[in-house]
């Protein structure tokens, strides 16, 4: 069996669940039961107002988002599911710093939970950016089932990475 990439530093008691999950051909079935929507957010322009939508509700104290996009190069094993920069351009005399969040564009056909959670984890690091105790507050805040739509999202990605989900569920 490959190995399990996507939730490695999970317990033992959850991967071994996954196994069998896996070696009884269920994972798919477990996914499609939980998460069989797909959400609709399929431009920037939408995700854009997705994001913008979420930060106001939850953050509106935090520094504004300039751009907000799908991006196609982004590598969910290298570099995560989602990205937020900072990117710091001397403008005249002064220094601008444009906040970014890119989505890895596997997620445009995930379910809306999973979008939920990447924009969410996105969001809460313009407040902390360090992965504490209060940087999984914020997200649990934002999104009260966080922790777990996070294993599920790992789930997905290790079901697409077997082969299986060639299709999402």
């Amino acid at each position: 069996m490959q190995p399990l990439t996507y939730i490695q530093g999970y317990p033992e008691r959850v991967l071994s669940q996954v196994r069998t999950l896996i070696e009884t051909d269920r994972l798919g079935d477990y996914l499609q039961r939980r998460y069989p929507d797909r959400h609709e957010v399929q431009s920037d322009k939408a995700l854009y107002a997705y994001v913008a939508e979420r930060k106001q509700t939850y953050l509106r104290n935090a520094p504004g988002i300039d751009k907000v996009l799908y991006d196609a190069k982004l590598d969910v094993v290298h570099r995560t599911l989602g990205l937020h920069t900072a990117v710091s351009r001397i403008h005249g005399g002064r220094l601008k710093a444009k906040k970014e969040i890119r989505v890895a564009s596997v997620f445009r056909e995930a379910a809306p939970e999973f979008l939920e959670m990447i924009v969410v984890h996105e969001l809460a690091h313009l407040k902390e950016l360090d992965h504490n105790k209060a940087f999984y507050q914020l997200c649990e805040h934002m999104q009260p089932d966080y922790h777990q739509v996070e294993l599920d999202l790992r789930l997905f990605l290790t079901w697409r990475a077997l082969g299986a989900g060639k299709t999402a569920p």
